[in-house]
């Protein structure tokens, strides 16, 4: 019963930190939660029992995310494909993907959020529980509820966008964002299956500064493509700084987890430090709501982020003092 109550928990979560934590959502529609977790909590979940029963490890994991990322935006909610979606007259002045009319930036800011913070982070937060386990939480029935559950639930938001903005892609966008999901998918089980067996054993650095790390990083990102104006730098030299930042800290990741040392602490820092930067990015993104006062939109980003705060220093107390060298992977 501990593994379904870590799925079902894995199956609320992804939503509160994609949607309400980061300020999309104020708490007054707290409700709508029951429409979200289908498709954040279902593909979440459903990620982290593919890639654990394929033994793919986080390398899996973090390119199905970008892949569900890409599905969610794309497909399902075509905000990639629409431009009136964010309230954007067109997509005039954005870098293009040739072909296909979609925005570079705007892939790179999806495949970001939907990445790190709607799968990565929950599933590393619910996996603090038991960190040394790494063994499905579900069997063949219930993986196969999850997945008609996701499948009934995005389709539903599917339809519901189409209808709303009245808008449909075209045939070529579909068929180049089903192209680009599917070759992230085959990456994960290549590349996830190669990862686990290089070590280098190095001494890896403490857990304080792989969490100052993700921290230090993920605050960068949002500061350059939230507060800076947005002609501050050419379109072309911004996606290059996004190459640049989350590149370099990926390879740094990549690295240290192959070290001597690194375990279910060093995870957890990356995980707290990325939901600390939600944290505050999210009172930027509730100051913006028109459909409550700013005082209630503040209110509920602060309860948010305490209940974000409490559950991080659960797991951190749970986790105590490391007792060996672990390489779960």
């Amino acid at each position: 019963m501990k593994t379904v109550w870590r799925a079902v928990g894995l199956f609320w979560l992804a939503p509160l930190v994609g949607e309400f934590l980061l300020g999309n959502q104020p708490v007054t529609e707290l409700p709508s939660i029951l429409l979200f977790a289908p498709m954040y909590g279902g593909g979440a979940l459903l990620i982290r029992e593919v890639a654990r029963r394929a033994g793919i490890g986080w390398t899996g994991i973090v390119l199905l995310a970008a892949a569900y990322g890409l599905l969610e935006e794309g497909p399902i909610d075509q905000m990639l494909f629409n431009p009136g979606y964010l309230g954007l007259d067109s997509f005039a002045g954005f870098a293009l993907v040739p072909g296909l009319g979609v925005s570079v930036s705007l892939v790179q800011g999806t495949v970001t959020l939907h990445t790190i913070w709607s799968i990565c982070v929950p599933i590393a937060l619910v996996e603090g529980f038991a960190p040394e386990s790494t063994r499905p939480w579900l069997g063949r029935l219930g993986l196969t509820v999850v997945a008609l559950i996701f499948t009934l639930g995005s389709t539903l938001l599917g339809v519901m966008q189409a209808v709303g903005f009245h808008f449909v892609a075209s045939p070529a966008q579909f068929a180049g964002s089903a192209v680009a999901i599917a070759v992230l998918v085959v990456l994960a089980f290549v590349l996830g299956r190669r990862a686990g067996h290089r070590r280098t054993g190095k001494p890896v650095p403490s857990p304080l500064r792989v969490g100052v790390v993700a921290f230090a990083a993920t605050s960068l990102y949002w500061v350059e493509s939230e507060f800076l104006p947005d002609d501050w730098l050419p379109e072309w030299v911004s996606i290059a700084w996004w190459f640049v930042l989350f590149g370099g800290t990926t390879a740094a990741i990549v690295h240290w987890s192959r070290g001597k040392g690194w375990g279910p602490r060093h995870r957890l820092a990356l995980a707290t430090g990325a939901l600390l930067t939600y944290a505050w990015a999210g009172y930027s993104h509730a100051s913006d709501m028109d459909n409550v006062s700013l005082p209630i939109a503040l209110l509920g980003n602060t309860l948010f982020a305490l209940a974000a705060g409490i559950l991080v220093l659960i797991l951190w107390r749970r986790l105590g003092t490391p007792r060996g060298v672990e390489h779960v992977r």
